[in-house]
């Protein structure tokens, strides 16, 4: 066994050639994640004075941004890094930039903006599940290549916090359409400065083994516990962003409180993302997701129980606890149960389900909460998750089970 393996570190990690400069750019790339949402959205309402028109756009964009990821991982897998990217690029920022001149003056139809939202987000750059797939090569020790993933989980996390911190500065001074110009210029130059770097360039395109082998269902196939998983705790999360709202203002409080019951959301997530890649796991991988779902099913169970905010963000903190550790773990399984000309596509399946999860936690809640009490709420959803836990733990074994005990 290496020294790595006895003794990873995160400083480990970044001590791998070329590992620092290749994930910097991608972070780089991916606070563009953070920062355009929010500013197409500002800027649609403020030029389309509706935000029922807002709000389509945006249901548009976030459509093709998720659903179509795995599309957009398979032209990764199939051409590389550096001959798929950048055509997405280009067509991104072309795509902004007309988005950004026709939400500049009011009048412009609802449905141009709607097609230009929508297009956009067919092009999104994979830069997050291109950069796990380059982990992977970067990092062959398992045991460090769990602490990639998990320094990976934080940093991303970290960047959706910020991304709509920064938009708030720029609005404060500028029009919301240079929210979108900024963050087409962080995807430009992370993308650019991460293509370039040795650790994408030696990655080899599949080619048409790629092909043979991307089929969604064969894909699936073989990540079906990771994702059933990963959709489990969108799912959650979905379903907090709505509820936590609703249970501050039947407790009577303003918009501040919420902020700070899902910030304790986030650095629960940023602490047991951070503590899961620093432990020598000996559980099976497919075991710790189911119990790490689990466990994050019943913290929202107990949920129901909070009396109060105080009560509520300190329950939060636990369940977040669990979410990073669980999208980590789900992340590790999807790779290593495929080969690795198709591991982008795998780390973006896993991915487009924890964001369909979202998206159908948040409908779920709007249903729920006119309907029921916000702590059986709670409970409904923790129950969904649980089950989603149990689901994967039965589902039916992949051909192929490389997953070791890390």
């Amino acid at each position: 066994m290496s020294a790595t393996s006895r003794r990873p570190s995160y400083a480990a990690v970044l001590q791998i050639p070329h590992a620092r400069r290749t994930f910097a750019t991608a972070l780089l790339g991916r606070l563009s994640y953070g920062v355009v949402p929010l500013s197409v959205m500002l800027a649609v309402t403020r030029a389309s004075g509706s935000y029922a028109v807002a709000g389509t756009v945006m249901a548009l964009f976030g459509a093709t941004v998720v659903f179509l990821a795995p599309a957009r991982a398979a032209l990764i897998d199939r051409y590389g890094p550096r001959r798929a990217l950048m055509p997405l690029l280009l067509a991104y920022t072309l795509l902004l930039g007309l988005l950004t001149v026709a939400v500049w003056r009011p009048g412009t139809p609802a449905f141009v903006l709607g097609a230009l939202t929508a297009l956009a987000g067919a092009c999104v750059p994979p830069l997050g599940p291109t950069m796990r797939a380059v982990w992977g090569r970067l990092a062959p020790d398992r045991a460090l290549l769990q602490r990639a993933y998990s320094l990976d989980g934080v940093a991303e996390e970290l960047l959706f916090v910020s991304g709509p911190l920064l938009v708030g500065v720029l609005v404060g001074f500028a029009a919301p359409a240079v929210g979108i110009v900024a963050g087409a210029v962080l995807m430009v130059a992370g993308t650019a400065g991460f293509v370039v770097s040795p650790a994408v360039r030696a990655v080899p395109p599949a080619g048409p083994s790629a092909r043979r082998g991307s089929g969604a269902k064969r894909v699936l196939r073989r990540i079906g516990r990771p994702v059933v998983a990963a959709a489990g705790v969108g799912l959650g999360l979905g379903v907090l962003d709505l509820l936590v709202v609703v249970f501050a203002e039947r407790h009577h409080h303003g918009g501040a409180s919420v902020a700070w019951v899902l910030a304790a959301l986030s650095a629960g997530s940023a602490v047991g993302g951070m503590l899961n890649g620093a432990v020598n796991w000996r559980v099976p991988a497919r075991i710790r997701l189911a119990l790490l779902t689990v466990c994050l099913g019943l913290a929202l169970i107990g949920a129901g129980l909070a009396t109060g905010l105080g009560t509520l963000a300190l329950v939060m903190a636990v369940a977040g606890f669990f979410v990073s550790p669980a999208i980590t773990t789900a992340y590790l399984i999807a790779d290593e149960s495929v080969a690795p000309e198709v591991r982008t596509q795998a780390g973006a399946w896993v991915n487009t389900a924890v964001n369909a999860g979202s998206t159908g936690g948040t409908a779920l809640a709007g249903a729920l909460a006119g309907q029921l009490p916000v702590g059986v709420c709670f409970a409904v959803t923790g129950t969904a998750v649980v089950l989603a836990a149990l689901g994967m733990a039965r589902g039916t074994a992949p051909e192929r089970e490389t997953v070791p005990a890390v």
